[in-house]
């Protein structure tokens, strides 16, 4: 009992712990929308998603629609998302390519009336980069500074 309330003490009580935890962590994933659905991603995931007809091959997407941001520990989930100050995730275009060839055949009863309509799928995949958490202090331009010295000139007597 007395461990489990120690763990419950060690949570972590703003965001900005929590980040900095999961930081700590060696693997994350994410969970983000691409393509109309949710996807569980880790960097170096390569992804196939309905073909997004803006993007060229070697285009760097940003992805802002992450819902989850985790490790092997820790967890944080967003309201509904994260916001991409808190975490930033990129992904490559690799390539643009089609699916497997798809036929649909339509009929009418009594009719003589056949039809076989043929078409591919087109999809856009993508190679997901690092998992970037900035540090509080990276994101607003502060630096730590160490305590200085007080100078003689500066002490009174």
């Amino acid at each position: 009992m007395a461990a489990l309330l120690q763990a419950v003490r060690a949570l972590p009580r703003t965001s900005s712990s929590a980040l900095d935890l999961i930081r700590s962590q060696p693997n994350q994933y994410i969970i983000a929308t691409l393509g109309g659905r949710k996807h569980i991603l880790a960097p170096r995931d390569l992804l196939t998603i309905p073909r997004m007809p803006d993007v060229q091959v070697g285009d760097v997407v940003l992805l802002d629609q992450i819902h989850e941001l985790g490790s092997r520990d820790f967890t944080i989930r967003g309201k509904p998302t994260i916001p991409t100050s808190k975490v930033q995730v990129q992904a490559t275009v690799v390539e643009h390519t089609k699916g497997k060839m798809e036929s649909i055949f339509k009929k009418k009863r009594r009719k003589g009336y056949r039809k076989t309509i043929t078409h591919k799928q087109t999809y856009t995949r993508l190679r997901i980069g690092n998992i970037e958490i900035p540090s509080p202090f990276a994101s607003s331009g502060l630096q730590v500074a160490e305590a200085a010295s007080p100078t003689p000139e500066a002490t009174l007597p």
